[in-house]
């Protein structure tokens, strides 16, 4: 990472880390597809409806697990063994222990939570159904991308991406047996994502505990060290928070959206999955450029982070730019994949026109979200999500959006979001870049 052509080993880094990611989207998007097809409409809004949810639930322990690699990531530039040991056997602990905490919140709040939202009576027990059996695998889940975090510090992306495939096929196949066999409905597909979380957990353990470098797991060393949980926490804290504020405006955004019925909600959560692919394959190149920023600002090689951020922000946008026109393109054919329903389609392509069209804008803005975290800016990314992402959607949807409330109006926030944050984000890093200078040339 500290040398050589970052036009290749970037992308070297990224695809294995977009496919894992795609997997990863994959297990709820295999749910929505086999409810959607096989057990009906109030079925696919029922499990399409929790995703907002479940992500303002989880994004603040995710965005620990990003605290994880920005600082491993570090330390391996810095060669400091010793305290990347602490590290590992400190993230594995928070994992479980998080995970055990959303599993009992989730469980005793599901229906509570989805009332607040507005979710229509006739999915709402659907939908709580779902999400109780869904938050059972939260350890294994945040096992998992504590993991695979520690694994990618190092640039290793692959193995994550091969555990990923296993639990990926496990899923798939699971939902098909239990849907279109069992008639198990949303318990089958809830069901069958706890399993396959449960198997990329442990395939991930399994490997950390086959390390023969400072990254390997001692099960015998499980527990946390509150000075290294500090650090963590310093980090991946603001990088959550940042996760969350999104979420937050987002279950605002869902909350409306339903007030719409089953039909817009069906077809909204189909087109915001398809949103997802975009997001995932744009931000791994995000991911790949933070790692490569952290190791190179630790090594105090100003030069390389320069050229680590034009090549980022190249493969971004041209991913992003071809991914977005070319789903809108063949966008009926997409949404036929979840819904055989001609309501359903049409409900998704007014999302498709209003906000996927325009998705690489979304993904400039992580993009360049990515860079402050490489350059150790986490508080500043965060602070600019808060006022422009959650401060004007929330405004939007209380102003603009009531006095003519048609679902073109809410859509199309997401979009003016993008472009207003972007903008932020990009005099940040002007801002910033005297002060890591003077860092590297010290």
């Amino acid at each position: 990472m500290l040398e050589g052509n970052y036009f290749r080993k970037l992308a070297i880094f990224a695809f294995p880390l977009m496919l894992s990611s795609v997997l990863q989207l994959l297990f709820n998007a295999a749910d929505i597809a086999v409810v959607g097809k096989f057990a009906g409409d109030n079925s696919l809004a029922a499990v399409s409806s929790t995703s907002s949810l479940v992500n303002l639930c989880v994004n603040l322990f995710i965005g620990l697990s990003i605290g994880t690699n920005i600082i491993t990531a570090r330390m391996l530039g810095e060669g400091n063994d010793e305290d990347i040991s602490k590290v590992v056997h400190t993230s594995i602990a928070l994992a479980v222990y998080f995970g055990i905490f959303l599993s009992v919140f989730g469980f005793l709040f599901a229906k509570g939570m989805l009332l607040l939202m507005d979710t229509p009576s006739n999915i709402l027990d659907l939908s709580a159904l779902y999400l109780k059996i869904y938050f059972l695998g939260m350890p294994a889940n945040l096992v998992y991308n504590f993991g695979a975090a520690l694994l990618r510090s190092k640039g290793d992306t692959r193995r994550p991406l091969y555990y990923l495939t296993c639990a990926g096929i496990a899923n798939v196949i699971l939902n098909i047996v239990f849907v279109v066999f069992f008639k198990m409905d949303v318990v089958g597909v809830a069901l069958a994502t706890v399993a396959s979380q449960i198997i990329s957990a442990y395939l991930v353990i399994n490997c950390l505990m086959n390390e023969t470098d400072s990254l390997v797991f001692h099960p015998g060393l499980f527990g946390i060290d509150f000075k290294m949980m500090l650090e963590i926490l310093r980090v991946g804290v603001p990088c959550g928070v940042q996760g969350t504020v999104f979420a937050i405006s987002n279950v605002v955004i869902q909350s409306t959206v339903n007030s719409f019925g089953s039909t817009i909600m069906a077809g909204n959560g189909a087109a915001s999955n398809l949103e997802g692919f975009i997001y995932t394959a744009t931000n791994a190149f995000g991911q790949a450029g933070q790692t490569f920023i952290g190791q190179n600002y630790g090594a105090k090689k100003l030069d390389n982070i320069y050229r680590i951020m034009g090549v980022t922000i190249a493969y971004v946008l041209a991913v992003g730019l071809f991914m977005s026109y070319g789903m809108y393109y063949f966008g009926p054919f997409f949404l036929g994949i979840y819904s055989n329903s001609a309501e359903v389609i049409e409900a998704g392509m007014i999302r498709m026109a209003d906000v996927l069209r325009y998705y690489y804008i979304d993904s400039l803005m992580c993009c360049l979200s990515s860079i402050l975290r490489g350059l150790g800016y986490v508080t500043l990314p965060t602070v600019n999500s808060l006022l422009m992402v959650c401060g004007v959607r929330l405004l939007w949807v209380a102003t603009f959006f009531k006095l003519n409330p048609v679902i073109h109006n809410l859509y199309i926030i997401y979009p003016i979001s993008w472009i207003l944050v972007s903008a932020v984000h990009l005099l940040t890093i002007v801002f910033v870049l005297p002060k890591v200078k003077r860092h590297c040339l010290k």
